[in-house]
Parts: structure tokens; sequence; C-alpha cells
């Protein structure tokens, strides 16, 4: 049996990468079998959000007992094939080649494109120069962060905001990334003014609605803050009130390849806040780099322990690696990131960061004794893996019965929003589905209505048409006269929607936590599996767990933990390397 037929008998990969490699050998029949092998793991290891296919990865990449070719050979084979472009580095690839050959890996040459492009527009935006920072902006800086001569982090990062058109601020949740960011925008406004010119056109944008929506509300909420501290109020105007998903920023539409604003019709602003940055994928942040205007800022604020993006690339922690490389000419990012540690998200009520820390570190025996410390508002229910068993059912059920008697959807979104149970999986009995199915049941019968009063409801496609984007959550609530009215928030108010003119949408009470990030809640339960899955790892753990800001609760055995520290969610890239890390 050929390795080809081996590969399409594992089902490891899926029928649309095999047809890459049938295609290939049916244009060109002379095309060896371990090239078309790797043109089917190319396509493969995308999908499984690389952004290529690393030739010494395939063990890793395809969890079958295969025979693999030996890697010289494999290489070989590749040079051979005259459908593979070897450009250089810098330069672009071949159009007609479907696929590129470069150190190592082997890209579909969209997504080399992609990177290529994306670590040249960033090349291209640090190299503007910028005015020298005013003295009377160096003063509002003192005054804005008192602990500057401390050598406190968010007073390093601010001031080398001012100095540089880009800008990384890492940091876990609650280090203060976008209080930081909140007054560097006051500082831009103040350097405008001192040099006689009009207020920096400011745009906050992220990945999600939700978190788009949680940092308008933050830097609102800190610009007030500012002006009643006596900070000029025309200076704090000009932080914007609102923030955009990336989708919307760009005006990307759905079945449509190209975005409103590109290179060649770049979007009208001086500075782009992006918060949330690790969800960004490759794709998406070459679009937006290429799209800013020339002379334009770019901020960037993130976790690089996170999840990273759910399609192809890992580009916050490229861009951090590259941050951190070494100066010279062919390391365009060195010295441009700023990271911010401690102050987990979390109330007086959660203490967070010892498991936290843990984690992020690798240690799985003291994230472990974390969890069975059970301190500071950390429950961890050992061994438990259902959450609707009799000892967890009310508890968790509390506040979600609590929407019955509830019509106001502002009210009702923000009570449902308070809890949420997250998991790492989406199928089985503990996956997102089954779990969310269960909850609706208990909350509302087996013989319970689609749209029953008080359902929660997550957008799992883009419509423009309705301005409803994949992540958005809403809520079920009967009108005056019992018919059923979706409510989903927005930048302009609650709007409300027939549940049959949705577009494509679940339940909410369960969620995977891959859909969490960029959200947070006072109460989460995370569950983990009874069993290892590649997708339990260091990132994923962490992230579920930082979601919480008052209550945590943790089900699942203590192997799961043993499962998922040691294990990295990496993405093969080559992006970090060309710029210089």
């Amino acid at each position: 049996m050929s390795l080809l037929d081996g590969l399409q008998r594992s089902g490891a990969v899926r029928p649309i990468d095999l047809a890459l490699a049938h295609a290939l050998q049916r244009i060109d029949g002379t095309v060896a079998e371990p090239v078309l092998v790797a043109a089917a793991l190319a396509s493969y290891a995308v999908a499984q959000g690389h952004a290529a296919f690393d030739l010494d990865g395939a063990p890793s990449l395809v969890e079958a007992p295969l025979d693999w070719p030996d890697a010289a050979d494999w290489r070989d084979s590749i040079a051979a094939c005259s459908w593979i472009a070897r450009p250089e580095r810098d330069a672009a690839s071949d159009e007609a080649a479907p696929l590129v050959f470069e150190d190592d890996r082997l890209y579909l040459r969209r997504y080399r494109e992609y990177e290529r492009r994306l670590a040249a527009a960033l090349a291209r935006l640090c190299a503007n120069e910028l005015p020298a920072v005013h003295a009377d902006v160096d003063a509002l800086h003192a005054r804005l962060f008192p602990q500057r001569d401390a050598g406190a982090a968010q007073a390093r990062a601010a001031r080398r905001a001012l100095d540089t058109p880009l800008m990384l601020v890492t940091g876990g949740p609650g280090t203060g990334k976008t209080t930081t960011i909140a007054r560097v925008l006051v500082l831009l406004a103040a350097q405008a003014r001192a040099l006689g010119q009009a207020a920096p056109r400011i745009a906050l944008a992220a990945p999600t609605g939700r978190a788009a929506d949680r940092m308008a509300g933050s830097v609102r909420r800190i610009a007030q803050q500012l002006r009643d501290g006596g900070i000029d109020g025309a200076l704090c105007d000009a932080l914007p009130a609102e923030a955009s998903t990336l989708h919307r920023l760009l005006g990307l539409v759905p079945g449509r390849p190209n975005a409103r604003f590109d290179a060649r019709h770049p979007l009208k602003l001086d500075v782009l806040v992006v918060d949330e940055a690790s969800m960004v994928d490759l794709p998406l942040m070459c679009k937006l780099v290429e799209a800013l205007p020339v002379g334009a800022r770019l901020l960037l604020l993130g976790d690089r322990d996170q999840l990273p993006s759910v399609e192809a690339g890992d580009v916050l922690a490229a861009l951090a690696d590259a941050s951190d490389a070494t100066p010279s000419p062919a390391a365009p990012l060195a010295g441009r990131r700023v990271h911010l540690d401690r102050g987990y998200r979390q109330t007086d009520a959660l203490v967070l960061e010892p498991v936290a820390d843990a984690v992020r570190r690798g240690d799985a025996a003291a994230a472990l004794d974390g969890l069975r410390a059970g301190s500071g508002g950390v429950q961890f229910h050992e061994g438990a893996l259902d959450p609707l068993a009799p000892a967890t059912r009310e508890r968790l059920l509390a506040p979600w019965r609590r929407l019955i008697g509830c019509s106001e959807p502002r009210e009702a979104l923000d009570l449902v929003n308070r809890s949420r149970l997250l998991t790492a999986l989406r199928d089985g009995p503990q996956g997102a589905v089954q779990l969310n199915a269960r909850i609706e049941a208990a909350l509302a019968g087996a013989q319970r209505e689609p749209y029953f009063h008080g359902r929660l409801l997550m957008i799992t496609e883009n419509s423009a048409r309705h301005g409803l984007f994949n992540g958005d959550v809403g809520i079920c609530l009967r009108d005056v006269d019992g018919a059923p009215i979706a409510w989903f928030d927005g930048s302009d108010g609650m709007r409300a929607f027939h549940p049959g003119a949705l577009p494509a949408h679940t339940g909410a009470f369960a969620m995977t936590v891959h859909k969490a990030q960029g959200s947070e809640f006072d109460c989460v339960w995370l569950q983990l599996p009874a069993v290892d899955a590649r997708v339990l790892s260091r990132e994923l753990l962490y992230t579920g767990l930082t979601r919480a800001r008052s209550e945590l609760h943790v089900l699942g055995p203590a192997d799961a933990i043993a499962w998922a520290v040691p294990r990295h969610a990496r993405r093969v890239s080559g992006l970090a390397h060309r710029l210089g890390a």
C-alpha cells in the first residue's frame, strides 16, 4: 500500500486535503508520491492552525502509524518538483506554483504570501519617523504615570509607545494593558496639540464584538476617570467612545475576497489600537497592517500565553519573539514590546494568580496543588465529569433560572453573562454541544420550545446584513404578546431580531474556551474532559482559567491538568524568522 493510500485510509486528513494531492497527480503524473503526501499535509496543516507544514513535524501533525519518508529524500523530491516554488525569502513566489518550499516548510502559496506581505508591511510601518516628544507631553506623562521614576512597566510602555509607530503591550488579564494605552492616546492627543496639529483620528478594534464592546467600555471609563482627575477635557474627548470588530473596520464581507480598505484604499485614521491580538489570524493581520495609511501608528494589546487564533497563524507570539530579538537592520520590531505582569483579572474574592502562573510556567504539579488548595474563590471539583450532577447542578443553574422573571433585554443579557460553562471540547459528554442541550432541558424542559424565554444564543457565522458576527451573544425573551424576540447588544444599543431571521447560531450556556476568548465572566465553570485530547494544552487551560473575575470552578480529573500543562499550542510559522527572531 502506498503512503498516499495509507494517509487516505487513516482518516487523519480531510478529503479536501487529499483532493489537492490528487489534482496535482492528474495534472502531472510524474510528481513523486512523497510530494503528493506533502501537498496534502500542507493543506491539512492550515486547517490545524499552522501557516505551513514542517517536514520534521509529520508524526505530530498526523497521529497515524505511517511510515514517513526519510527527511533528506523528502526534501530532494520537493526540490525536483516543478509545481513547488523556491523563491528568495523576501521575493514574491510564482503565481503558477500552488506550493512554496522555504526553510524546510511547505506552504500553500497564499499563506506564504500572507506571511511575506505581513513582514514587509510591518517593516515599512516601523520605518516611519516620528517627531520628538514635546516637553509638555513629557510633563503630562509624568502626571499620568506617577510611578515612572520607579521604573513602572506601564509608564515605560507608554513612553515607548510615543517614540515608535508600532508597539506591542503584552500581559495577562488585568495587568493594565487597556489602562496604559488609554493614557497613551491622551498623550498622543497632547502631542498633536503641542505641534499645532488636529487631534489624531483614533480607532479601537478587536477580533470579536464582545471584545470590542468590552474595550470601548473600559476606555470610556478611563476617560471619565482622567477627566474627573483634572486632565484636560479636550484631551479626554479625543479618546473614541466606540470600538469595532476588525472585520467591520476593514469592510470585510463574508463571501467576498476583498476588503473595502486595503493598501490602495487605506483606512482613514492616525492611530489604531487592537485588543486581544492573540486572536488575530495571519490573513486578517496581513490585511489590517496593509490597510494602514502612511504615518499611522499601530498599538497591539494581547496575552501571548492565551490560545492562538482559531485560523492559521500565531501572529502575536511571532511578533513578540521578533520584538525580543537583538536589534539589527534585519529585526525591524526589535525593542518594540513591553510586557506587563501581575494583577490577573480578578476581584478581592478571587485569588487566581498562583494557579494561572503555574499553568503559564508549565508546572503541572504546582497548578494541581493550587487548585486542590481551593482558596480565594477557586474550587476544584476533582474527578467531576458532569457539571449537572447533583453536587453542582443547582449552583450551576441558579443564575440562569433567574431569567424566568426577567423582561428587560439589557438586564437579562447582563445577568446571563455573569456566569458561563466553558469546555475544552465541542463534542462528547464533556463537550459544549451536549452540555448546552442538557442545560436548556434543565431550564425549560425536554419538550421546550426552540426559542424559550431566557435562552442564550451565540452567532456562529458573520453576517454584515444583520450586523452580527461570529461569537456575538444574545438572549431570547418573550414580548407582551408572547412572541420570541432575540436581543443582541450593539454599539447603538440593544437590537431585536426575529429568531428565524438570524444567521447561523447555537445555544450558548456552555461554550468552548476558544469561543470564550475576548470575554470575561464573574463566575466560570471549566469542564475538563475524561480522556486526553489534542486540543488540551497549556494555552487552553490558561485561557479558560483567566476568563473568571470573581469565582472559578474547575471540574475534571487531575490527569487532565497533567495532560494539558506540558502541551504547547504552538504553530508552525516563519513570520518571526522573517522579522529577525
